[in-house]
Formats: C-alpha cells, structure tokens, sequence
C-alpha cells in the first residue's frame, strides 16, 4: 500500500518507519529541519529496549501536491491543526484513499455515519462553522484509537517508550474489506491493529483520562503518578470523568472498566508528564477543546451537566490564553 503520513512526529514517525521497514510504500509530508533530515537519511527509530532501526527508503516531501494520491493517509497532527490543512489534504485523495485519524479526543466526525437522532451533527469546538466536515467525505474515514507513547528526539529519530497497538474501526461499526485489509498491513509491520465495532467507545476510554489528567497536570506541572496519589488532585480527576461518563452514556457509549479501574492505569504508568504539560513547558498551543471543551458541548448536547469539568477548562483555558506560546517549566529543585 501507499501511505502518507501527515504529521511525522512522534507518532507518525513511528508508523511511518515501521510500515516501510515492512517494504510499504511511505512518504513523510514534513517541513523544516525534520524535512530535510528525513530527505537526507531517512527515518530512525530508536526501540525500548535501545535497539535502533533505520528506514533509509521513506521520501519527505513539503507539499501533499508533491506526493500525489495514496491509498491510505494517517493523520496525525493535533486536533487543532487539521483546519490548517485543508484544502492541501485533498492532493494525497484518490477515489478509494482513506484517510486514518489518528487524533487524541473527540474527533470532528463523531456523529458522521452514527444513525440514531445526532446523526451528522456537527461540533464546533473541533470544527468550528463546519470547515473540516465539508472538506473530508465520512466515507474515506477510519477512525482510529492510538495507544502507543513515543517522542521525537531529533528531527528524523522517534524514541519508543512503550507500546504498539492501534485500535481501527469503520465510523459506521462495520467490518469492511478495506480495515481488514489495512488491520492486516498494519499487523504485518509489527502493530497490534484489532478492529473494533464500537470505536466510539473505545476512543472514550482514553478521552476519559486524557479529559481529567491533561489539564490538572498542565495546571499543577504533576505527573500521573502524583496526580493519583494525592487524594485531592485524584477526587478531583475522578469527579471529572463520572461527569464524563454520564454524557457518554447518554451517546449509548458503554465503559468495559471502571473509573477505578482507569485510575489505577494512569497510575501505573508511574511518573509520567502528560502531553499537556510537556506543551505547556515547550510553549506550544494545549489541546484544550478536543479533550476538554468537545466534552462540555456534548455535555450540553445531552443535556448532562458537568460544572467540574467546565471550571477545569476554564482555569486550563486562561492558563493557555496567559502563556501565549511562551514556554512555562517550573523548577523542581
């Protein structure tokens, strides 16, 4: 298959490498020095266990045009830079492309392709006045949940910290040809790719915690292990994600573990600075609205009130609005 990969960061780096290591077809849209580093050597991964691999045959391109249509494009930016992308992201669509989010928080097709009485709703707070949706057919879409955690410590090198699995389902909850088939190109590089029926739900067990832990770390500068352990800064997390849980439920969304449960995952995780924070210490825009401010719009949706999670955002939102790209690292010593 031919990939593009948008966005080669951390995650997508780390697909990226893999899938051409397994003799895909990959080319990287990148810009700057990781442009020209991946133009000049390629990709290099560096595995868990410090082992490193390289993926010498990947191109790097700046312009999609440049690329030309793929069979599969794996987005992975932040939420909020997909508007920026349009209507560039067009140039890497063929008639069957499709196009693989690979996105934390709720997405802007939520309701695209659901049935039921939100079908095709639209939500402003990830896709303001419909920019994104009236770009991207719902049919090219593969939603997707990422699970993996790796950084990219130069321009051209992803470090793996721990993980390998990318949950994939069909907006409708199908099982169809074209996500068998990309499951199995997927598995083929070394990735667990199961299929799920029900993405939605799959996509809120890890909205659940990023929703809560995200912004009292960027709030507090405290890892997940300390975030758990301190019983104020924990009730506070899970006040924020039973309100969260309510309006998920509303959505038909059903919780295969307990809130307890997904605690004690993000504790053990242990000492670990959420991608909030480390965007806060960087001075790079935060992911507010499409793991926070989505929740509080479909809370409002169904109804469902969340003052918890509201006052959250708004603390997290004036601490964005204050910092104004400039980097905050407060000094443990």
């Amino acid at each position: 298959m031919k990939f593009a990969v948008v966005g080669a960061g951390a995650i997508g780096g780390y697909l990226g490498a893999k899938l051409a290591l397994a003799g895909q077809d990959v080319t990287f849209i990148a810009r700057n020095k990781n442009l020209a580093a991946i133009q000049a050597d390629g990709f290099r991964l560096i595995l868990e266990d410090g082992s490193e691999q390289h993926a010498s045959s990947v191109r790097a391109v700046q312009r999609m045009a440049a690329a030309g249509p793929q069979d599969v494009v794996l987005l992975t930016v932040k939420a909020h830079q997909v508007v920026d992308l349009l209507p560039d992201l067009r140039a890497l669509f063929g008639p069957q492309t499709m196009l693989v989010t690979m996105i934390n928080g709720v997405p802007w097709w939520y309701f695209q392709r659901l049935g039921g009485a939100w079908d095709g709703r639209g939500l402003d707070s990830v896709d303001p006045g419909g920019r994104i949706a009236a770009q991207i057919e719902p049919e090219r879409i593969i939603g997707s949940v990422v699970y993996p955690a790796a950084e990219l410590v130069a321009p051209g090198v992803v470090r793996l910290i721990e993980g390998n699995r990318f949950s994939l389902g069909e907006l409708d909850g199908s099982r169809s040809e074209r996500i068998s088939a990309l499951s199995q190109v997927l598995i083929g590089a070394g990735f667990k790719a199961p299929v799920s029926k029900d993405i939605r739900s799959e996509l809120w067990v890890k909205l659940w915690g990023n929703l809560s832990f995200n912004p009292i770390s960027a709030l507090s500068h405290a890892t997940l292990e300390d975030i758990c352990r301190f019983p104020p800064s924990r009730a506070l997390a899970a006040g924020m994600m039973a309100e969260a849980q309510a309006v998920a439920e509303k959505l038909g969304v059903r919780f295969k573990i307990t809130l307890d449960q997904r605690i004690a995952g993000a504790q053990g995780v242990g000492a670990h600075k959420t991608s909030m924070l480390q965007d806060v210490e960087h001075g790079r825009a935060l992911e507010l609205e499409a793991l926070v401010g989505a929740v509080l719009e479909l809370g409002r949706i169904t109804g469902t009130a969340t003052p918890m999670i509201e006052a959250i955002h708004g603390a997290t939102a004036l601490l964005a609005h204050t910092l104004r790209g400039r980097p905050l690292k407060i000094d443990a010593d």
